[in-house]
């Protein structure tokens, strides 16, 4: 059943409310001398903070209030089943290396989702004060600049693209190789950004990210904001990216369909 005018406003300002309490969860703790990371897992370092579970928990705290039929999928506190078809999907610091070595370029997720995927969704950066959102018609910003709207660039050549990813080696040798190959074509290939790389997407600023090994909560918010803003986010087969894996976001479809082939060529 479609979402009526008032779910739809419900839904935008109850997102919003989550992003103003990780906010302030998270920036409790950014660049805290007492700051500690535990690893999550044994094959390799994957952190997580204090902060990524006090934001969560906030978030959850405050869907139980304004939201308590619909679902929860989070990255710390995994999944809470509801019963109106619509799930909120919660990463509290995606970026939680950058957050812990002080660097604003980590960001708070979160989105809501039907059966088809991502329908509404945020990308917030609380140290700048930098809110990304997008969906139900609307894609804006608002931060240190003022408030706009936002679209991505128009179609380019490959080879006056700039890329972006997060880590160097992307994931697999055989990811890693594929991803050398649109780099090789590329104008401008830049590293480190986290979800942050995807607002710049939405905001006209890069043309391309690409990525392997994401999981849902890291993917969700970053395609309603961009495909809100007129891109596309799909995997390296074309096909949906909402469960993540390797994901393709692009500016539009032109250079998404070169970046595409050469993936896969």
């Amino acid at each position: 059943m479609p979402l009526s005018d008032a779910e739809k406003t419900d839904i935008v300002k109850t997102a919003h409310m989550l992003a103003d309490a990780a906010r302030v969860a998270t920036l409790e703790h950014f660049r805290s001398e007492e700051l500690t990371a535990e690893n999550k897992v044994t094959t390799h370092f994957d952190p997580v903070t204090i902060a990524d579970r006090a934001a969560e928990k906030q978030m959850r705290e405050i869907l139980a209030k304004r939201r308590p039929s619909d679902s929860i999928l989070g990255e710390e506190y995994g999944a809470t089943t509801g019963t109106s078809g619509l799930t909120w999907v919660l990463d509290p610091i995606d970026g939680t290396r950058g957050y812990m070595s002080g660097s604003p370029t980590w960001g708070v997720l979160i989105s809501i989702a039907d059966a088809s995927g991502p329908i509404f969704g945020i990308i917030d950066q609380p140290y700048i004060a930098e809110r990304f959102w997008g969906g139900f018609g609307d894609a804006g910003v608002a931060g240190p600049m003022g408030r706009k709207a936002l679209k991505t660039r128009g179609p380019r050549g490959l080879s006056d693209a700039v890329l972006y990813t997060t880590f160097p080696e992307v994931g697999s040798p055989e990811e890693g190789a594929a991803f050398v190959k649109v780099k090789a074509r590329s104008r401008l290939t830049r590293y480190g950004l986290d979800c942050y790389a995807y607002a710049m997407v939405a905001a006209g600023q890069v043309d391309l990210v690409i990525e392997a090994g994401l999981q849902p909560y890291d993917i969700h918010a970053p395609i309603a904001v961009i495909e809100a803003a007129g891109g596309i986010v799909t995997n390296w087969q074309g096909g949906k990216a909402h469960e993540g894996g390797r994901v393709l976001a692009a500016a539009n479809r032109e250079i998404h369909a070169e970046a595409l082939a050469v993936l896969n060529s």
